[in-house]
């Protein structure tokens, strides 16, 4: 097969993936001369949408994050696309297990102390720990978390089984599951079916030392909901890091809860993710340009 003939935009940003391109075994070309895309911004989608209608052409399309919200009115059936899943999961994994440690250690709230502070906090030793979604940041947490011999359950869409995990169970079990979580974490995808889906009654169904940990979307949480669970102690504490609305305003309730601990969406920065979805463009050049499905794929109908 020819290789592929991809455009790199928006031209200027993450200038270092029109080598990523060349490493596979493409061409870099104009966009007018492209059948594939990188399209490097995370936003900027009527930009793309433009774009797109006005080159036919281009078959298949690389979008660079896992999460694709800001698209979803610009993707269509009619080609390819991939997205970054699975490419951050090791650094978003890692961050969920240090925020889950803290959170249970009381990190956040001895940080915080102007004097030696009495003890608190839980071992994660042994603790049952339930992850929403079953895609690549479970599985990576799912290896991180075997030498605390934790009793791990995975709520997902298909409840599939999962190496290492003792329990798989689908979104109707939800409230028993979390009824004896000490760590609950969020590592789910995005979608009107996921949106809120820790609400009031999710909370309430929480025992009152178990930790919250969101490192997929702000939106998964209903924030009134939580704010209020904070303050009346019916859950241990929360720590975020993508909040709703985001970024959190300065003013917002979260920032004084005392069990409540925030870092501004950086389980992936900027310098952790670029050589991962450098890899990524790589190897799906090298993918399409031997005729085989890229990996990432978007499902274009689910939108993730």
């Amino acid at each position: 097969m020819p290789p592929p003939r991809c455009a790199v935009l928006p031209a200027g940003q993450r200038a270092e993936l029109a080598d990523a391109v060349r490493e596979g075994g493409g061409v870099v070309v104009e966009v007018d001369e492209a059948d594939s895309l990188i399209w490097t911004s995370t936003s900027r989608a009527d930009e793309l949408r433009s774009l797109l209608d006005a080159n036919p052409g281009i078959g298949w399309v690389q979008l660079p994050f896992a999460g694709v919200e800001p698209f979803l009115g610009v993707m269509d059936g009619d080609r390819r696309w991939t997205c970054g899943k699975g490419v951050y999961a090791e650094p978003v994994a890692e961050h969920a297990l240090g925020l889950a440690l803290a959170g249970l250690r009381g990190i956040g709230a001895y940080a915080r102390q102007r004097t030696w502070a009495p003890p608190q906090g839980r071992n994660l030793l042994g603790a049952h720990v339930v992850i929403l979604g079953g895609g690549a940041i479970t599985r990576s947490l799912v290896r991180l978390l075997r030498p605390w011999g934790a009793y791990l359950t995975v709520v997902r869409n298909r409840p599939e089984p999962i190496d290492g995990v003792a329990e798989v169970v689908g979104a109707d079990s939800l409230h028993r599951v979390l009824g004896d979580a000490d760590v609950v974490i969020l590592a789910l995808a995005f979608t009107p079916t996921t949106e809120h889906i820790i609400d009031e009654a999710a909370l309430a169904s929480m025992p009152e030392h178990a930790w919250l940990v969101n490192v997929a979307r702000g939106r998964h949480i209903d924030t009134d909901a939580l704010v209020a669970a904070l303050e009346a102690g019916t859950i241990g504490g929360a720590a975020l890091d993508v909040t709703d609305p985001e970024p959190l305003p300065d003013d917002h309730p979260l920032w004084t809860q005392p069990n409540c601990l925030i870092t501004p969406h950086v389980a992936n920065t900027p310098e952790m993710g670029i050589k991962l979805l450098w890899a990524r463009v790589r190897e799906n050049v090298e993918r399409v340009g031997r005729g085989e499905e890229p990996l990432g794929a978007v499902h274009v109908e689910l939108g993730y």
